[in-house]
């Protein structure tokens, strides 16, 4: 008996989080990838997107913060309230793109939130190297 309660007790913690990794999933296509595609783009695509790929985002939020939840504060501050004072985009990045809009009419800060520590938990890809080789 107490291995079933052990094992229905595990099987419901994983199924939560995997729901609720679905569920930040979701919003991030919904509210985020518009604009901020999730693969590299192509040579093509580099000519018509409008903001950086999440994987060079990230890579660059890991990059200023040593923990999770110092980036997942970050990122929920930052794209509520975008400032160039708190940009960590490299400069010719914020050129070319300019400054990210605040999202704050369109997504709380407890979306915001999940989308941030599923973006921490997931990007970038572990063989990232980066994208812009400098140029941007």
């Amino acid at each position: 008996m107490k291995k079933i309660l052990i094992s229905t007790t595990l099987l419901l913690v994983l199924n939560s989080t995997l729901l609720a990794e679905d569920s930040a999933k979701a919003l991030f296509s919904q509210k985020c990838e518009s604009c901020h595609m999730t693969t590299k783009p192509t040579q093509k695509q580099l000519t018509t997107i409008v903001a950086p790929a999440i994987m060079g985002v990230m890579r660059h939020v890991k990059k200023e913060f040593s923990t999770q939840k110092d980036a997942v504060k970050f990122i929920v501050d930052y794209v509520l309230k975008p400032s160039r004072e708190k940009s960590i985009c490299m400069p010719k990045k914020l050129e070319k793109f300019g400054l990210m809009p605040s999202l704050k009419d369109s997504i709380t800060k407890e979306e915001l939130q999940q989308v941030a520590e599923y973006l921490y938990a997931n990007f970038p890809p572990k063989n990232f190297r980066g994208m812009g080789r400098g140029r941007l």
